[in-house]
C-alpha cells in the first residue's frame, strides 16, 4: 500500500484561534483531539485535515507551503468574507496573459499571518 497524506499541520500560538478562523473560512468543522491540538475537517470525511498544534516560537518568515482554496462565488465577496473572519489581505495578483494558464488571485494572511491564496474556480485554468 502507498503512503498517503495524513493531515496538514499547522504550527501556531494560538491553535484554537487559527482552527476557528480556518473551519470558517473552509465550512468545515473543529475537534480538540489533545490539549493545545485541534483538527479542521470536512463534516462529510472528505479531503485532507488540517490539524493546528501550539509551539512556543512564533512565525518568522514567509511560508515555504501555503494553502490555496477556491470560491464559486465573485473572488471579491470571498476575500471580503475572510477578513470579516480575521484574515488580512495582502494584495491582488495576476499572470501575465503571456502564460500558457494565467490566474487571478488574491493573497492573504490567516490571524497568524501564514500567508494563503484564494482563487475563483471559474478563473483557475490548466488545472484539470
Amino acid at each position: 500500500m502507498p503512503p498517503s497524506l495524513l493531515a496538514i499541520v499547522v504550527d501556531c500560538h494560538d491553535s484554537l484561534s487559527q482552527a476557528n478562523f480556518w473551519a470558517a473560512a473552509l465550512g468545515h468543522q473543529v475537534s480538540e483531539r489533545n490539549p493545545h491540538e485541534y483538527e479542521v475537517s470536512d463534516p462529510s470525511g472528505e479531503g485532507t485535515p488540517l490539524y493546528f498544534m501550539n509551539v512556543p516560537e512564533a512565525k518568522t518568515v514567509k511560508n515555504r507551503l501555503h494553502v490555496d482554496i477556491t470560491t464559486d462565488g465573485p473572488l471579491a465577496d470571498e476575500v471580503a468574507r475572510l477578513v470579516a473572519a480575521g484574515g488580512t489581505l495582502v494584495e491582488m495578483r495576476q499572470d501575465p496573459a503571456t502564460l500558457a494558464n494565467p490566474d487571478t488571485w488574491a493573497v492573504l494572511q490567516d490571524p497568524e499571518g501564514n500567508e494563503f491564496c484564494v482563487l475563483n474556480a471559474d478563473s483557475v485554468t490548466g488545472m484539470a
